[in-house]
């Protein structure tokens, strides 16, 4: 916003008198000039901090979570009409779990918030990012470093992960969507989901031992206070084996329809 700019004063032979504040300037200590000069570069100098050390600690590639040791399946449907009559929404059940359609985020809603070591970019939704942005800044000063470990996956990246996962580790497709989302169902292709972990833990990244770490304690305190809330906590209604790295946003008012619709016949 402009402000208006007062007419120079016009010149004449006698010395100017200082102002007022320039006075006070003048016998000011040098220390008071330093830390202010502090006080004005810390918060973009500490989110610099947070980033290096962000990039630091981040996978080399998006990876996916170990598996929990899974039942056997019985007569698996690929469609649960049923199901998505019941809840209102189109949603696919494979034994006892239930995984709800998404679409894919628009490219230019997504924002990028980190890379992994390989280059990869962690992205979500401006309105996600802005405030997980903020949730890294506050747990950092405690000292605690979050760090993402999958953020965005458009429907496409989710196809060949649920596939080459499942042969990599000889799971049939059925044990497969037990701990992860077939393509078209996963929370990622939102925007608003995030899988976290600890910087200063990297062996409990996609574990549940991440449940034991200091950043999990920190999340479970302080997550909602920026609109962050656990996906998929023990005993969920879908189903879904315990995650306590899956986060998502429910910030605003898209993410909550995206989430928590209903939709009536």
């Amino acid at each position: 916003m402009s402000q208006d700019i007062p007419v120079a004063p016009r010149l004449s032979a006698s010395k100017p008198k200082p102002s007022p504040i320039l006075r006070s300037l003048q016998v000011l200590p040098w220390w008071v000039y330093s830390l202010s000069l502090l006080a004005f570069l810390a918060p973009a100098g500490w989110w610099g901090w947070v980033l290096i050390r962000q990039s630091l600690a981040a996978p080399s590639s998006v990876v996916s979570p170990v598996p929990n040791k899974v039942s056997p399946v019985t007569s698996p449907t690929s469609v649960a009409t049923d199901v998505a009559a019941a809840v209102g929404r189109p949603a696919i059940q494979i034994g006892n779990r239930v995984h709800y359609a998404y679409a894919e985020a628009p490219a230019h809603t997504l924002e990028t918030i980190g890379r992994a070591s390989d280059g990869y970019e962690f992205k979500l939704r401006r309105s996600a990012a802005v405030r997980y942005r903020e949730m890294v800044a506050a747990a950092a000063q405690e000292g605690i470093f979050l760090v993402p470990l999958s953020a965005f996956r458009g429907v496409a990246e989710q196809k060949d992960l649920f596939f080459r996962i499942s042969e990599n580790r000889n799971q049939t497709k059925a044990e497969r969507a037990l701990t992860s989302a077939p393509a078209g169902y996963s929370e990622h292709h939102t925007g608003y989901a995030i899988d976290l972990g600890d910087g200063d833990n990297p062996s409990t990244h996609f574990s549940a031992d991440f449940a034991k770490t200091a950043a999990f304690r920190w999340l479970e305190r302080n997550a909602p206070r920026y609109s962050f809330e656990l996906s998929f906590p023990p005993g969920n209604p879908q189903g879904v084996a315990y995650e306590p790295w899956h986060w998502r946003f429910t910030g605003d008012q898209e993410s909550l329809e995206t989430f928590f619709r209903v939709t009536r016949p």
